[in-house]
């Protein structure tokens, strides 16, 4: 049985990825996952955190947030980040370096920005795989320029969210699956396959150890496919 935007169970959304999105930032890409979209911007900054400062290690961290009439209706625009927001952007910031060796960064941070602009399911999980690309650009701006000497990224990342709706096990939901989804689960995995976050919610009936097991084969081998677009889109 095909979904409602006719895509079978194991399939991603339609992925693109754009790169030098933006002018000014370092690193800037527009992520497009089915009808969720996301710019992602990583810039240099050449200072650190106070608890990073003397260490020779630099810093990774990152913002999140969703525009007004990123949904249907309109949200009210986030002054002070709510807890979800903040959730988020603590993800997107430990995910990013988890695969970054601070060390080889010198002490400068880059601060990536996800700003959603159109939401409909999985944009925490879009905002990591774009910012990843960001991320992977910004690294080549402080490279080509001398700032540092060694690429400090050790691999790449992406995330997607998977789930079981009406008893099927799918991937990459779309907001209409993740609102009705008995299981909703978000991913985060490297190029070798470990694992950065699991992050997992029964709605209703508790998940098995198989269900959750077959949940995180689907992750995988999604995840495989947004590595391998990245790779595409970075060359």
């Amino acid at each position: 049985m095909k979904r409602d935007d006719g895509r079978a169970d194991r399939d991603l959304r339609p992925v693109k990825i754009r790169r030098n999105y933006l002018k000014y930032p370092e690193g800037s890409v527009l992520i497009e996952m089915g009808n969720t979209k996301v710019i992602c911007t990583a810039s240099v900054n050449e200072n650190v955190p106070p608890f990073k400062k003397g260490t020779g290690e630099g810093w990774v961290t990152a913002e999140y947030a969703m525009l007004p009439r990123s949904t249907n209706q309109r949200m009210t625009r986030e002054h002070k980040p709510r807890g979800r927001t903040q959730e988020i952007q603590r993800l997107i910031g430990r995910s990013l370096r988890a695969v970054t060796d601070l060390a080889k960064l010198g002490e400068r941070s880059i601060i990536v920005d996800a700003d959603v602009i159109q939401a409909d399911g999985g944009t925490r999980t879009a905002a990591i795989t774009g910012s990843m690309v960001a991320l992977r650009d910004a690294v080549s701006y402080l490279l080509k320029n001398g700032l540092i000497k060694k690429d400090p990224v050790e691999q790449d990342l992406a995330a997607v969210s998977v789930g079981i709706v009406h008893g099927r096990p799918m991937i990459d939901l779309a907001y209409s699956e993740d609102f009705a989804a008995e299981v909703d689960m978000n991913i985060v995995m490297t190029e070798a396959g470990g694992f950065v976050e699991v992050q997992g919610t029964a709605e209703g009936i508790p998940f098995s150890k198989k269900q959750l097991d077959d949940l995180l084969v689907l992750a995988k081998s999604g995840i495989q496919k947004l590595i391998k677009i990245q790779k595409e889109g970075l060359k």
